[in-house]
């Protein structure tokens, strides 16, 4: 088996699993936060109202969201050599790829659908999103034949 610390994709995978996992810390935020949070994070006023009640439905979303994207962190870091290995890891990580890099990309034609979701928070979080999605890309191109099981 190779050793995916010698990868010339660990350094980008690192940076990959950091980066979801910073995003995961910052929807635990949200919860904590509460209302304003989920505002100022773009989670739309449903959910901030929904929070300000004590609806336990905001939470729930976040923290499978949270949860989804600490696991991708744990695969980027796998794939890094930083934890043992995942199961499906390529697979995994090419799906996290295209999940992340999707959801930068699809913003433009869902704005032009769906022009009330034309704001700052959902440009940037898009961008942001699609940054993610380059980071893992490249991390996986450059490890994957250290990838093989």
């Amino acid at each position: 088996m190779p050793d995916l610390a010698a990868s010339p994709g660990t350094s980008w995978l690192i940076v990959g699993g950091c980066l979801s996992a910073v995003a995961a810390l910052l929807h635990i935020g949200c919860i904590v936060g509460g209302p304003d949070w989920y505002r100022f994070f773009g989670a739309g006023e449903g959910m901030a109202r929904a929070a300000a009640r004590g609806d336990w439905r905001p939470t729930l979303i976040t923290l499978v969201i949270a949860a989804v994207l600490f696991g991708w962190a744990a695969y980027a870091f796998a794939g890094a050599g930083w934890l043992p290995r995942l199961p499906l890891l390529r697979t995994g990580l090419v799906a996290i790829t295209a999940v992340y890099l999707l959801r930068g990309l699809l913003f433009v034609p869902f704005n032009l659908w769906r022009p009330q979701y034309d704001s700052g928070f959902a440009i940037w979080s898009s961008l942001i999103v699609l940054a993610f999605g380059a980071v893992h890309a490249v991390g996986t191109i450059r490890a994957w034949p250290y990838l093989a099981p």
